[in-house]
């Protein structure tokens, strides 16, 4: 799109502002401007955008005439032109600022209508032009509330007032324009190049880069909208609408976050939401985080803390307190997980603990997508169409794809919290920076080294076997996998399956059905239509052994499992992985030793830095008298 730019000087200051709609800052700046410099009337949205924030005033442009202002802005976008041209964007001399007008004197036109900048008006004119201003404020109050915490473009914009505040659709431009001179709304291009140390004459490359999602636009293409012949777009977020050097991105200014009181103790937390000892500690441990007073910090963006938790710790449970703390002090909570199985498993969990609270519940396809409440949760692609709206951000799994090594995601992450806000991160088993940075005492943290029914995790053993694809070709398993196995069956366990590649499932279950033919066999994997379903019918003892890869590595709770690994020295299992899968097994009171095997041909880092790992909590969670057994 295109909009006007323009430079007005009130008391003596100098301000450049962007306009959707010229009439609204003509009422705004009604018998307040002193001088007015329109240094465009339709320019690129980022071009414009980009003139407004980098514009440096002296009080020598009191005395500019059109051909100072030209080529100091000129000057400004000097990269920007010469893209363009090197795009086959040849124009005319002079352009883009071919119009360029000084209006000096209170009774010069300047904003295109028929009104002046400033002058005196008659008493009549001035009370209605009072009273539109009136109306349009209330307009701009209506459209700041329903866009409060949201970074959207304009399409996404014109859907959520469309549903929300139809009764604005056809003015929604104005009341935007309104909020944005008040202070109250950003409008700024989609992708923009950094505005930092622009200065005229100096001619150093700026990269742009999406302001939704933080990557590089690795595309240009001629466009419509603005007229460029080389409009940069992000391919980055490019699922989730077309993010352009010319698409307006509307995003409401932040809010301060909200502090929350001293914490509970770790009795008061253990009787009121049910948690045991361990879970207890850590989260009293993480409501003293959130009570402390922000820290200087070296590192850009919101204060982190880390609640490391083994699998089956009971996580969701030890965030309730959490979240009670954050609302309790007025604010908004966002908890997001790499999966939309999981955010929906998770959604009447939290509605049933915060009943005057019900969650907007967030993934591709959500009808929720335009619902406020104090609770969001969310997949973690969501976080991209949010900017500083949340005073506590809760991340789940965050050594999980897809947010595990996506920049574009960490970045969505670090955005959504306001200035001041918290961040705690949860995972069984965090990146290796993140356990550096806890053991050095960087990271405020908290281990949860026990599961919630007390008893030690499921230590793995090892059995060595050929590699699979060998054992697929000879047609047998080896004796010591098929007993383990067979032990497995006898004590009634369901088992899971876990093999590297989707391309070994179907070989291995007609191998499998040979061998046990009474028992129910199935597989599945990420290419799976029938997924659900098969993961359904193993959960109610349908299905007894499921063959599978790591899609189903976490998430899915199965109470009488044991665990098996094929392959289990494959680069495709790094030690979080094998630490993820093993701890599929032992998560019932009623059956914590599940078997856990890790069979290979080859005893790799991963396999032992698992198992330490393992041992490891285990011997934490002895000494701080956590364990029944």
């Amino acid at each position: 799109m295109k909009v006007a730019v323009y430079v007005v000087t009130q008391g003596g200051d100098w301000q450049a502002r962007i306009s959707l709609n010229l009439a609204v800052d003509e009422l705004w700046w009604a018998g307040e401007a002193e001088g007015l410099v329109m240094l465009s009337r339709s320019l690129p949205l980022g071009w414009a955008v980009k003139l407004a924030t980098v514009c440096k005033f002296t009080n020598q442009m009191q005395r500019w005439d059109e051909a100072a202002w030209v080529k100091y802005t000129a000057a400004l976008l000097k990269a920007e032109i010469r893209a363009e041209q090197a795009a086959g964007g040849a124009r005319g001399a002079g352009w883009p600022f071919e119009e360029v007008v000084v209006y000096r004197l209170p009774g010069d036109r300047g904003w295109g209508g028929d009104g002046e900048l400033g002058g005196v008006r008659g008493n009549a004119q001035e009370s209605l032009w009072r009273s539109e201003l009136e109306v349009l404020a209330a307009e701009a109050d209506r459209l700041v509330a329903a866009l409060d915490g949201r970074s959207l473009l304009q399409g996404e914009a014109e859907a959520l007032v469309a549903e929300q505040l139809p009764e604005l659709a056809e003015n929604w431009r104005a009341a935007a324009q309104l909020a944005y001179l008040q202070g109250r709304l950003r409008l700024t291009a989609a992708v923009l190049a950094p505005a930092g140390a622009a200065r005229p004459g100096l001619c150093r490359r700026e990269v742009p880069r999406c302001l939704r999602c933080g990557s590089v636009p690795t595309g240009r293409t001629a466009c419509a909208a603005c007229g460029l012949a080389g409009c940069a777009y992000c391919e980055a977020c490019l699922a989730l609408g077309r993010s352009r050097a010319c698409a307006l991105l509307l995003r409401s200014a932040p809010l301060p976050a909200v502090r929350c009181t001293a914490g509970l103790s770790p009795t008061v937390a253990a009787r009121r939401w049910g948690l045991s000892a361990a879970q207890a500690a850590a989260a009293a441990a993480a409501l003293g985080f959130l009570a402390e007073p922000r820290r200087r910090s070296a590192s850009p963006g919101p204060e982190r803390f880390l609640l490391w938790a083994v699998t089956g710790a009971g996580k969701t449970e030890m965030i309730f307190p959490l979240l009670d703390a954050a609302l309790a002090a007025g604010g908004r909570v966002l908890i997001a997980t790499p999966r939309r199985d999981v955010v929906l498993e998770l959604a009447p969990r939290l509605a049933k603990a915060f009943p005057a609270d019900v969650p907007a519940v967030l993934y591709g396809g959500s009808e929720d997508r335009l619902r406020r409440s104090r609770i969001t949760l969310a997949t973690t692609h969501q976080l991209l169409r949010f900017g500083q709206a949340f005073d506590l951000v809760i991340i789940d799994e965050i050594d999980a794809f897809p947010y595990h090594n996506d920049p574009m995601l960490d970045y969505a992450a670090r955005q959504v919290c306001k200035p001041g806000g918290r961040v705690i991160l949860l995972s069984a088993t965090p990146p290796a920076e993140l356990q550096r940075l806890a053991r050095s005492g960087r990271l405020p943290h908290a281990r949860v080294p026990v599961r919630f029914h007390g008893h030690p995790l499921p230590v793995p053993r090892h059995i060595r076997i050929p590699p699979l694809h060998r054992c697929l070709k000879q047609g047998r398993i080896p004796a010591g996998l098929r007993s383990a196995l067979q032990h497995s069956l006898d004590r009634k366990a369901q088992l899971f399956l876990f093999v590297s590649r989707i391309a070994h499932i179907e070989g291995l279950l007609q191998l499998l059905r040979r061998m046990f033919p009474g028992i129910s066999i199935e597989g599945t994997s990420s290419q799976d239509p029938g997924r659900a379903e098969k993961v359904l019918k193993f959960r109610d003892g349908t299905i007894s052994l499921l063959v599978t890869t790591t899609i189903l590595e976490r998430g899915v709770t199965v109470p009488h499992s044991d665990v098996f690994i094929l392959d289990a020295d494959s680069g495709l299992f790094d030690e979080a992985a094998l630490v993820q899968m093993a701890g599929r097994a032992g998560r019932s009171k009623d059956d914590p030793a599940g078997n856990v095997i890790f069979a290979s041909a080859e005893w790799t880092r991963s396999q032992r830095a698992a198992i330490s790992q393992i041992r490891s909590m285990n011997s934490i969670a002895r000494r701080q008298g956590y364990l029944k057994s």
